[in-house]
């Protein structure tokens, strides 16, 4: 019997050793994946990656950089919980349904230095009226890119792609609220109408659009372009940037009878860990030669005022990429449709594209 007892405490033992060693790999693999760095989560190459170690050497502060390629995709992670993000770089209208579903910190504001070199225009808006949530990153605008050498007469409006001229000419960018934008700016409706009406007639309008249409396209755009595949491209002013920076021939303009001006903003989502650290982050990102150096990276425009200034002339005063007044006021920021207009547009974006197949 006392044999019998001492093999049974044997096994006790084991089985509370093997359970104290899972749990302690499992503490320690979750812990030195994330806890131990500022994690943050941002679009791919939206950053440039020397600030990433100039912020390391700087606070002592070593940084875990993980990218999504869509607002839904981040949006979703951090709704879901599993992973911890101390940072993330949602657009406007993505800001506003984050708020609205308390998955964002209120801002400490006392902990961010260099409030004062955002301008004044970039504060305020819509989908964070005090910015309590939120702190302005880059923006930017959707417009029309081109190769002087390949087209006869440039596209200055939305309505000129329609020229029998560009036949198979055209990439679009695949984005739904992009694309149906592309279609109402061209009837003179708001980027944010909810009239299914006029939502069908955009599409049917897009429909018409199909034999000028190469390819609707992601990131890979932007080699097609550069490479002289395509004589225009629909496309965001950042990237539209990268291409004109590696083609002397590509020219980009943003239609004036309206299009969308857009904006990503740092938060802290609700899954921080390293709320100290990330409000340091942010301090630093908008150092006026952090910012400017990030701009001349990226290709987007800062709304930075004092990181502006140090940008080279040929930058920013180039009206392509920092419009005019006049111009800025015919565009619109996306609103947050909700999730049954979002869903309607993407339903009669995914209609027109089954229809140009």
């Amino acid at each position: 019997m006392r044999k019998l007892y001492s093999f049974v405490a044997g096994v006790v033992a084991i089985i509370l050793i093997l359970f104290c060693f899972a749990f302690y790999l499992q503490k320690s693999s979750s812990s030195g994946s994330q806890s131990d760095k500022l994690v943050i989560y941002n679009w791919g190459d939206y950053i440039d990656p020397e600030l990433l170690t100039k912020f390391t050497k700087e606070t002592g502060i070593e940084v875990q950089y993980e990218t999504f390629d869509s607002n839904e995709a981040m949006y979703t992670k951090i709704k879901q919980g599993g992973t911890t993000y101390d940072i993330a770089v949602p657009s406007d209208y993505m800001i506003d349904k984050m708020i609205k579903e308390n998955l964002l910190v209120e801002l400490d504001k006392s902990q961010i230095s260099g409030l004062d070199n955002i301008g004044d225009e970039f504060l305020g808006l819509s989908f964070d009226p005090k910015n309590d949530y939120s702190i302005p990153y880059f923006w930017g605008t959707v417009g029309i890119v081109y190769n002087t050498t390949m087209v006869k007469q440039a596209p200055e409006h939305w309505k000129d792609l329609w020229r029998e001229e560009y036949r198979n000419d055209i990439m679009l960018v695949d984005g739904a609220r992009e694309i149906m934008g592309l279609g109402l700016n061209t009837l003179g409706y708001s980027l944010n109408t909810k009239n299914y009406e006029r939502l069908e007639e955009v599409e049917q309008k897009l429909n018409s659009l199909t034999p000028n249409i190469k390819a609707i396209v992601g990131d890979e755009m932007k080699g097609y372009m550069i490479q002289g595949d395509a004589a225009i491209g629909v496309t965001f002013s950042g990237e539209a940037s990268e291409m004109l920076s590696s083609n002397e021939d590509l020219r980009y303009v943003v239609p004036s009878e309206g299009s969308n001006l857009w904006f990503d903003n740092l938060v802290i989502p609700k899954t921080v860990k390293h709320k100290k650290e990330a409000y340091a982050f942010i301090s630093f990102i908008m150092e006026p030669k952090n910012a400017a150096q990030n701009a001349e990276y990226i290709g987007y425009a800062t709304p930075n005022k004092a990181a502006k200034a140090l940008l080279p002339d040929d930058i920013k005063n180039d009206k392509a990429f920092y419009p005019s007044e006049k111009t800025i006021a015919n565009l619109e920021v996306y609103d947050n449709l909700g999730e049954k207009w979002l869903g309607i547009y993407n339903d009669l974006y995914l209609q027109f594209k089954m229809y140009r197949k």
